[in-house]
C-alpha cells in the first residue's frame, strides 16, 4: 500500500514543478521580451555589444562560482545541511576570489577588443552581480530538491520586474550600456533577496571536508561540462567582438537573445522538472527507462513547433517590435531558432546523464560539442561573414546531437531507435503546421497582421493534427498543467 499511495503524490509533485516551471518560464520571458524591445529600440547596436563581449567572462565566472556543486546537490538523494554549508561557504569565497582577478583584468579586456576603455568601468560593475547570484545558489537548490520551485518562479518574475524597470529607466535617461549593467545587477538583488527571504534557510557556520569529497565527481564532472558548454556558447561573442567589431556582437547578440526565447525555456523546464525526478529511479533502471520515454516525447511535443514556428515567423516578428532596426540579426535569429532544436536535445541527452551520476558521460558529450564548435569556427571565421559562422554553429549542433543521443543509449540502455521514434512524429507535424502558418501568412504584407495570422494559423493546425492522429501526449500535458488526474486511482499491477 505504501508503494501505492506514493506514486499519486509523485506524479502531483512533477506536475506542480512542470506547472510552475512553465509559469515561471513562459513569465520571465513575457518580462524579458517587454523589456528586451524597449531597450533593443532606444539602445544601438554598439551599446549591446559593450555588454555583449563581458558576457563570456561573466558566464565562465557565474559557473566556476556554483563549481558544479549546485548540480551535484540536485543529484544527491539525501544532502544534509552541513552539505549545503560547505557548498554555500565554498562557492562565496570563490566568488569572491574570481571577481578580484576579474576587477584587475579589466583593463586587459578593454585592450583586447579594440581598446576600447569604456569596458573597464562597465565591466567592473557587471561583474558583482555574478556574486550576488552566487548567494541563492543552495536556497535554489533547496527548493528544486523539494520539487517545490513556485518560490523560485515568484523571486525571477520579482527580479526581472525591479530590473528591468530600471533597466528601461536609465536607458530613456540616455545612460546607455550601463542601462544593461544595472538591469542586471538589480534583477540579481532582487532574485537573491527573495529566495533568502521565502527559502527558510541559513546557512551554519560548518565547513566538512568529508562533504566536499563526497560531492566533489558529480561537481567536477558537471564543472568541467559546463566550461566546456559555456566556452562553446560565448565563443562567437569573443570571436566576432576580437576578429570584426562591437557592432557585429550587438547584432548577434540580439539574434541569439531572441532566439533563445524557445530554447532556454524548454532547457530550464528540463533540467528543473526532470532531474529531480529521474535521480529518484537511478538505481531501478526499467522504470527510469519508461519515465525517459515520457519525457522524449513531452520535450518533443513542445520543441519541434516552437523552434520551426521561431523560424517562420522571424521577419515578421523584428518587423513588428523593431521596424527595421535590426534587419541584420533577422538571418541570423532565423538559423539560431533552427539550431535550437538539437540544442535542446543535447540537453535532454545531458540530463540523463546528471539523473545517473554518470559524470564521464557528461564531460564525453561537453567535449565533442565544444570540439566541434570550434572546429566550425576555424573553418567559417575566414568568411567575413557572421551568417556563415553561425551556420558552422548549427552544422556543428547536429553532429553533436548523433554523438550525445548515442552516449545517452549507452548510459541508460534505451534504444537510438526508440529515441528516433519518440520524435519523427512531432517533427513531422511541426512541419506540416508550419507549412499551414506560411500559406496563411505569405500574401499580407503588414508585419503584425501576418504575425498574427501565421501564429494563429500555425497553433490550429498544430493542435488539430495532434488531435486528428489522437497523440495521447496532448490530453496528458493538459493534466498534468492542470492537475486533473490528481483524484484517479493509481493503477494496479496485474
Amino acid at each position: 500500500m505504501a508503494a501505492t499511495d506514493e506514486k499519486p503524490s509523485l506524479k502531483l509533485k512533477t506536475a506542480r514543478t512542470i506547472k510552475w516551471n512553465t509559469i515561471d518560464r513562459f513569465g520571465t520571458q513575457l518580462l524579458y521580451l517587454v523589456v528586451g524591445v524597449v531597450l533593443a529600440n532606444v539602445l544601438s547596436q554598439e551599446e549591446f555589444g559593450l555588454v555583449g563581449v563581458l558576457l563570456i567572462f561573466q558566464a565562465f565566472a557565474t559557473i566556476l562560482t556554483d563549481g558544479g556543486f549546485g548540480m551535484a546537490l540536485l543529484q544527491k538523494k539525501e544532502p544534509r545541511q552541513r552539505d549545503f554549508s560547505t557548498v554555500f561557504w565554498f562557492n562565496l569565497c570563490v566568488s569572491l576570489l574570481i571577481y578580484a582577478v576579474l576587477w584587475l583584468s579589466a583593463p586587459l579586456i578593454a585592450r583586447f577588443f579594440h581598446g576600447d576603455q569604456r569596458l573597464i568601468p562597465l565591466s567592473r560593475w557587471l561583474f558583482l552581480s555574478f556574486v550576488v547570484y552566487g548567494l541563492s545558489l543552495v536556497q535554489g537548490v533547496r527548493l528544486m530538491k523539494e520539487m517545490n520551485v513556485r518560490q523560485i518562479a515568484v523571486a525571477n518574475i520579482a527580479g526581472l520586474i525591479c530590473g528591468g524597470a530600471i533597466g528601461v529607466w536609465l536607458a530613456l535617461a540616455g545612460y546607455g550600456a550601463w542601462a544593461l549593467v544595472w538591469q542586471t545587477l538589480a534583477n540579481a538583488a532582487v532574485r537573491t533577496s527573495w529566495l533568502w527571504i521565502a527559502g527558510h534557510w541559513r546557512p551554519s557556520l560548518t565547513f566538512s571536508r568529508s562533504s566536499l569529497r563526497h560531492i566533489l565527481p558529480v561537481g567536477l564532472g558537471t564543472l568541467s561540462s559546463q566550461v566546456l558548454n559555456t566556452a562553446s556558447q560565448y565563443a562567437y561573442n569573443f570571436v566576432i567582438g576580437g576578429y570584426y567589431s562591437i557592432r557585429a556582437v550587438g547584432i548577434y547578440t540580439q539574434a541569439d537573445k531572441w532566439s533563445k526565447m524557445g530554447s532556454a525555456t524548454i532547457i530550464q523546464i528540463i533540467t528543473s522538472s526532470f532531474v529531480p525526478l529521474l535521480s529518484r529511479f537511478s538505481d531501478d533502471a526499467a522504470t527510469h527507462r519508461r519515465y525517459i520515454t515520457r519525457i522524449n516525447r513531452f520535450t518533443a511535443l513542445i520543441l519541434f513547433p516552437a523552434m520551426t514556428g521561431l523560424c517562420l515567423i522571424g521577419a515578421p516578428l523584428f518587423h513588428t517590435l523593431f521596424g527595421h532596426k535590426w534587419d541584420e540579426a533577422i538571418p541570423l535569429f532565423q538559423i539560431l531558432a533552427i539550431r535550437g532544436i538539437p540544442v535542446v536535445l543535447i540537453q535532454l541527452y545531458y540530463t540523463y546523464a546528471v539523473s545517473l551520476g554518470r559524470s564521464k558521460a557528461m564531460v564525453a558529450i561537453e567535449i565533442v560539442k565544444d570540439s566541434l564548435i570550434f572546429a566550425a569556427i576555424l573553418l567559417t571565421v575566414s568568411s567575413y561573414s557572421v551568417e556563415t559562422l553561425v551556420w558552422g554553429q548549427f552544422g556543428a549542433s547536429a553532429a553533436t546531437l548523433a554523438v550525445a543521443a548515442a552516449i545517452a543509449s549507452s548510459i541508460t540502455g534505451y534504444p537510438l531507435r526508440r529515441m528516433a521514434a519518440d520524435l519523427i512524429p512531432f517533427m513531422l507535424l511541426s512541419f506540416a503546421a508550419c507549412a499551414a502558418a506560411w500559406a496563411a501568412g505569405a500574401w499580407i504584407a503588414t508585419p503584425w497582421l501576418r504575425l498574427a495570422a501565421e501564429l494563429a494559423a500555425g497553433l490550429a493546425a498544430y493542435l488539430l493534427l495532434l488531435r486528428l492522429f489522437r497523440i495521447p501526449e496532448l490530453p496528458e500535458m493538459t493534466a498534468y498543467l492542470f492537475g486533473r488526474f490528481r483524484r484517479h486511482p493509481a493503477p494496479k499491477n496485474n
